[in-house]
């Protein structure tokens, strides 16, 4: 459920609360897909992402391609090496009652022209909590296997993947020449067990959950170490595939087995939504004596010539949804109240709590959002509050249990200055977040976009982690992007003396050294998010970079007299993110430290991913106009983006088509003023076919 009512919230409110939620999403997002140690549960991370949609579905101006609804996984790591997916590894939407799923196929059956219930089959199969794989056979045999990443790079784990004896290394005789197998890896709960009880009596660290300890193993650097962890695969879906050798989803999966590898005999047919809802309640009646940890239940469309019809929204198929289960929660107290100060300033409530388990995880950290949201709850120290299940680190306050508010508890009062810094925390207008004003020399936040320049999106290097960095800081080591590329020399000129610190050894060091130099040479879409710049996520820089191409090119827009009516005009960038991106660029100390950032790395042109990149719409923004005959306006919108087009919803000087339907009006006249090419739908179609 959305934390605060949508229906309350200002327009300004709804854009800030709406960057904090994507701001938890992506760490989210990081801590789970890129290092295999999930900040919070499924649970409260769908309560997140729900309150993002809710907020989104009022105010529509706020969806663009920097919402986290619009994306999914987070970068490969750099302990392997990088696989780009031939057909990108996208996430399900999600449901969380019957009427969710109702939904869902009542959206398929107006996208597809159907309105009987029933005629658009579901396969119904239970939602392993895992690590998602991909293993790529050519002519027979497996050439490579890896991990999801970011949904479009992830790491080679082949060597690792063929020691799990649900993979097999050669298909039988007849397989397709070309034929990528995707499914999860994941370890049994007796399985977790043992291998917990074994890591206790060797005093090392335990794993939180099977789904942690899958994860670390199948990503060892030797995979001799994740032949001897217990892990199994599920195969279950597919990428691409030279010949289909059947079509359904059923059949796909029936073949899978043929081919030796492991399905899930508990997958069935529904033909209603009653049906998926007795499936689901049996599953979740059966979930505790499964010997895997699941979260839901997946559901998709068993035909699959409707599945190609249905195509892909940004991040999700729409002919498959996940039906998950609901949160767990727990009742404990709030010892504390703390605040973080991240890289953009902003001060962020934390509450300490009195440990406590929730679903067999201990928590005892949550955060409290803003200054409002505690004002909105009335949180105190001392307070009894109702925790929903958040796993490691931060976990999610749902109310305050007033009957038990003891006596001495008062009303916290959010401090006005920075506890890093002791300059002034401001909140602007009607903003819900309070901000550090001392952007240039707060720790915290330099700290913080240190942090974010080396991650796992941005520039990936290995060894400079959140301690390592603040340690490096405080010593004056590293205090800009730059300093990260010239501390080797220093180290060698004797100047930061690295050697004599705790901890480095030579080994270390090489490592960190190699680390570093890897990325010398970086994409222009990671170095524009690395910059750190507000509002800049993952999608729109590289809706920036696909723009620019070049740093040379993009340095040039941002330092134009022009620069904001520009950067409106490009797909993806609304006025809030221009806005931001012209202030980065117009401060001079910003300019200073990428001027000398660019001393020191090489940047790449951009290079579109996957095989749409040379389909016969590529790069060009399409508008629809009127009513089409052959497919929905949905549909065909679907395969305009399949063949990697834009779609814009009026026309402009950008525009390259405009497609038209019957009753076309004042887009085809706008079209016939500004010169842009005109086709009709058989014309549209004719060129989508090649």
């Amino acid at each position: 459920m959305p934390q605060r009512e949508v229906s309350a919230l200002t327009p300004i409110e709804a854009q800030i609360r709406h960057s904090e939620l994507a701001a938890q999403i992506t760490a989210a997002d990081e801590a789970y897909y890129g290092q295999d140690a999930p900040v919070m549960d499924d649970a409260a991370y769908d309560a997140l992402r729900q309150e993002v949609l809710a907020i989104e579905a009022a105010f529509a101006h706020l969806k663009s391609p920097t919402s986290p609804t619009q994306k999914v996984g987070a970068g490969a790591g750099s302990h392997f090496a990088k696989i780009v997916h031939a057909v990108p590894m996208l996430s399900l939407d999600n449901a969380f009652a019957r009427d969710d799923v109702a939904e869902f196929a009542a959206r398929m059956g107006r996208f597809l022209g159907i309105n009987e219930e029933g005629t658009i089959p579901l396969t119904a199969e239970p939602k392993i909590d895992g690590l998602s794989a991909s293993l790529r056979y050519e002519r027979g045999v497996l050439v490579h296997a890896a991990t999801r990443g970011d949904g479009f790079e992830g790491e080679d784990v082949t060597a690792n993947m063929r020691t799990l004896p649900d993979v097999p290394h050669i298909l039988p005789a007849g397989a397709p020449d070309v034929l990528e197998v995707r499914g999860e890896v994941y370890m049994d709960k007796s399985d977790f067990a043992a291998l917990n009880a074994a890591q206790q009596n060797e005093g090392k660290k335990l794993f939180a959950n099977p789904r942690n300890a899958a994860a670390g193993a199948l990503r060892q650097k030797d995979a001799r170490i994740t032949a001897t962890r217990p892990l199994k695969f599920f195969a279950y879906a597919w990428a691409e595939v030279s010949t289909m050798p059947a079509d359904t989803q059923m059949g796909m999966v029936a073949y899978f087995k043929q081919c030796g590898f492991t399905t899930n005999p508990l997958m069935q047919l529904c033909n209603s939504v009653d049906e998926v809802q007795a499936y689901y309640e049996h599953i979740a009646h059966i979930r505790s004596q499964l010997p895997y940890d699941i979260d839901g239940v997946v559901l998709k469309v068993n035909v699959l010539a409707l599945q190609q019809q249905l195509g892909f929204v940004a991040r999700a198929p729409r002919w498959a949804i996940a039906y998950k289960f609901s949160a767990e929660q727990a009742f404990t107290r709030v010892e504390a109240i703390e605040i973080q100060v991240g890289r953009t300033g902003v001060l962020t409530p934390v509450a300490r709590l009195e440990p406590v388990n929730v679903g067999g995880v201990i928590v005892a950290n949550a955060t409290l959002h803003n200054e409002a949201e505690i004002a909105r709850k009335d949180i105190r120290v001392g307070d009894t509050v109702v925790v929903q299940r958040a796993g490691d680190v931060i976990p999610q306050v749902v109310e305050v249990v007033l009957a038990d508010r003891p006596a001495h508890a008062v009303p916290y009062i959010f401090p006005d200055v920075c506890p890093m810094c002791g300059a002034q925390a401001l909140r602007e207008g009607a903003d819900v977040a309070r901000r550090c004003t001392n952007e240039a020399t707060c720790p915290a936040q330099m700290v913080g976009r240190l942090i974010h320049f080396v991650s796992r999106l941005a520039f990936d290097i290995e060894g400079l982690g959140e301690r390592t960095l603040e340690s490096f800081y405080e010593k004056g080591l590293i205090r800009t992007p730059a300093d990260i590329f010239t501390l080797q020399a220093r180290n060698a000129e004797n100047f930061t003396k690295i050697d004599n610190m705790p901890g480095w050894g030579a080994q270390s060091l090489a490592n960190l050294w190699a680390s570093i130099d890897a990325r010398r040479s970086i994409a222009l879409n990671r170095l524009i998010f690395a910059l750190g710049i507000r509002h800049v996520g993952e999608v729109t820089a590289k809706d920036l970079a696909a723009h620019c191409y070049t740093i040379e090119a993009f340095l040039t827009l941002m330092q134009d007299e022009n620069a904001l009516e520009q950067l409106t005009s490009i797909n993806g960038v609304g006025e809030t993110v221009a806005q931001a991106l012209v202030q980065f660029f117009a401060h001079e100390g910003n300019m200073h430290q990428v001027q000398a950032l660019l001393q020191h790395v090489q940047v790449q042109p951009f290079a579109a991913v996957g095989a749409a990149a040379n389909g016969p719409f590529a790069g060009k923004t399409l508008v629809f106009t009127g009513s089409l005959e052959t497919l929905t306006r949905d549909a065909a919108k679907a395969k305009a983006e399949q063949l990697g087009a834009k779609i814009a919803s009026s026309v402009s000087k950008k525009t390259d088509f405009v497609i038209l339907g019957a009753g076309a009006g004042s887009k085809k006249l706008e079209a016939e003023r500004l010169g842009v090419a005109i086709l009709t739908e058989a014309a549209f179609l004719e060129r989508a076919q090649g």
